[in-house]
């Protein structure tokens, strides 16, 4: 009986894993190995599941401006919470290694680097940002960069 008990709990526990096991994995580093196509498609299904909206990120390891990025995010948690709460974030990487010529040609054009789109549930491009208008001096601007994600966030939120 007890051996029928554990069959039951061991099964129990297999069906809660398998119900949870399309759990989304955050692309949080520009990795030229990477599937890019795949990690869009996957950020989009996140999305349209919690009613989020994706915003792309591309850039580089090799980026600057793409690490002053990360680093401001890191120092102030209320932009970072801003995007978490509202977005799907992927990042798309752009180097030697890997173009990613094929999935960034269905996108804008990109000025310079990091760039930003926001898309939509169904992987519609509602914005391309040129993060540069978000700068200022050695790093970017909070009111700017808060009303960005402010303006794009999903309304119902």
């Amino acid at each position: 009986m007890k051996m029928i008990g554990c069959m039951v709990v061991v099964l129990a526990l297999v069906g809660c894993r398998q119900v949870s096991s399309h759990d989304y994995v955050p692309v949080s580093k520009y990795d030229p190995r990477r599937d890019a196509d795949k990690d869009i498609k996957d950020a989009i299904t996140e999305a349209h599941r919690t009613g989020k909206r994706v915003l792309l990120e591309v850039g580089g390891e090799w980026c600057k401006w793409c690490h002053i990025m990360d680093r401001y995010f890191q120092d102030h948690p209320q932009l970072a919470g801003l995007r978490d709460r509202n977005y799907i974030t992927v990042k798309i990487n752009f180097s030697e290694e890997n173009l990613n010529e094929k999935v960034l040609s269905r996108y804008p054009k990109i000025p310079g680097y990091p760039h930003i789109f926001i898309l939509d549930t169904d992987g519609k491009v509602l914005q391309s940002q040129n993060t540069g208008e978000l700068e200022e001096g050695q790093g970017y601007n909070l009111d700017k960069f808060t009303a960005f994600l402010t303006h794009w966030a999903p309304q119902a939120n």
